[in-house]
């Protein structure tokens, strides 16, 4: 049989399985290490032919839980505990404490946090970029990308752009640590003091670049974040353009319920 009525309509007898194996995994029957048995060892346990073993496993790996190696077949993640990003990960007291936003909160939350700094230097804006940021696409911007880790994991990729008139005259963030509270600390320093945060978020699986670059399997889910970092006087001083392993992130948010 291919597909089983549930919910008053026909689930495909693929989705099943792959509901099956992610079940097994969460409840620790295929604990961080374990093989995920092979697609004949499937065949024969589902009663079902391969090409629907297959599909299974593709949304298996979707869910971001095993990874695959090319010729040894689908292995169980380790999962770290997951990590909070919260409302609260960019207050002032952090930047006064010397705390840049992403080690604050990871200090928080009990994890080992590193940042790798893969290109610091100038580029042309990117259409989306420039127009957040109110300028011409293509004109000249600072740009910083770096790589994320949490426990030895990469969880997220970060490139910062900011106006070249801003930034021209802060030779710290030019630097690879522009030093303690990171590049918003730098920025208030020489009287860009921020009043807002605004971020995007979009949901959709990874590309084959963005998989590889976070150790993930192909098409497993990222969040994609935009964020416009807004000074007191209106002015976007820094867009920054995120892209985080969905399985490693839970987001909080504190809104306020005052006019």
């Amino acid at each position: 049989m291919g597909t089983a009525v549930g919910g008053g309509r026909a689930v495909p007898r693929y989705v099943q399985i792959a509901d099956d194996i992610v079940q097994q995994i969460r409840a620790g029957v295929l604990s961080a290490g374990d093989m995920v048995p092979s697609e004949s060892e499937l065949v024969e346990r589902y009663g079902v032919s391969g090409g629907t073993i297959r599909k299974a496993m593709v949304e298996v790996r979707a869910s971001g839980l095993v990874e695959t190696r090319h010729g040894k077949g689908s292995m169980v993640k380790a999962r770290p505990p997951v990590r909070h990003r919260s409302s609260d990960r960019f207050r002032r007291t952090h930047r006064q404490e010397g705390r840049a936003a992403y080690l604050a909160e990871s200090a928080q939350s009990g994890a080992e946090a590193k940042v790798s700094v893969l290109f610091i230097g100038p580029m042309e804006a990117p259409e989306e970029i420039a127009e957040r940021l109110g300028v011409t696409a293509g004109t000249q911007v600072l740009a910083r990308r770096r790589l994320y880790f949490r426990n030895g994991t990469p969880v997220e990729t970060a490139t910062s752009y900011l106006p070249w008139d801003v930034v021209k005259d802060i030779p710290e963030l030019f630097a690879e640590n522009p030093g303690p509270g990171g590049i918003y600390a730098r920025l208030e320093d020489h009287g860009h003091v921020f009043a807002e945060y605004v971020e995007t978020l979009q949901a959709r699986p990874a590309a084959k670049s963005e998989a590889t670059e976070l150790s993930l399997s192909p098409g497993a889910p990222v969040v994609h974040l935009l964020r416009n970092a807004v000074t007191e006087e209106g002015r976007v001083v820094e867009v920054c353009d995120t892209l985080m392993a969905a399985d490693q992130f839970v987001f909080e948010y504190r809104i306020s319920a005052r006019d």
